[in-house]
């Protein structure tokens, strides 16, 4: 009988045993994939760092001056007339913004209009437009940058 009972507790911590191991192996290796993914991730910061510093080098004001002045014949930049550009009130609405017409009301009209062989008038909601820009006083050259219609 006590042979027995001990082979049943040696059973037992062998497999206590090998359970530990596996389970410190598994640690282990998270431990290593934790370690790798801090480095990916400093290495990632650097080059983020680096890029941040080098677009500081490329985006420097004396730099771009150079730039033009050695393109000037080639790209004939100029500066953007204060005309050119769009104003807020002339932007086109949003599409959330767009009043939607009643398609309920519209298709039961329509239905009781071709019973009745009337015509239907459904009342919609007129689009709002953009107000319309000030003529500018030197029209020459300038480029046309209106809403759209």
């Amino acid at each position: 009988m006590l042979k027995t009972f001990d082979l049943v507790l040696i059973g037992v911590m062998t497999a206590t045993a090998a359970v530990t191991y596996t389970i410190k192996h598994r640690a282990e290796l998270k431990l290593e994939e934790v370690h790798r993914l801090e480095a990916e991730i400093k290495l990632e910061e650097d080059t983020i760092d680096l890029l941040k510093a080098d677009w500081a080098l490329q985006s420097q004001p004396n730099r771009l001056e150079r730039l033009v002045k050695a393109y000037d014949d080639e790209l004939q930049l100029q500066p953007t007339q204060s005309t050119a550009l769009v104003h807020a009130k002339e932007l086109p609405m949003l599409k959330s913004d767009v009043p939607v017409p009643d398609v309920t009301e519209a298709k039961a009209g329509a239905k009781g209009a071709s019973l009745a062989g009337a015509t239907v008038t459904t009342k919609a909601q007129p689009v709002p437009k953009p107000a319309p820009r000030a003529e500018p006083e030197d029209d020459a050259d300038e480029i046309e940058t209106g809403s759209v219609e």
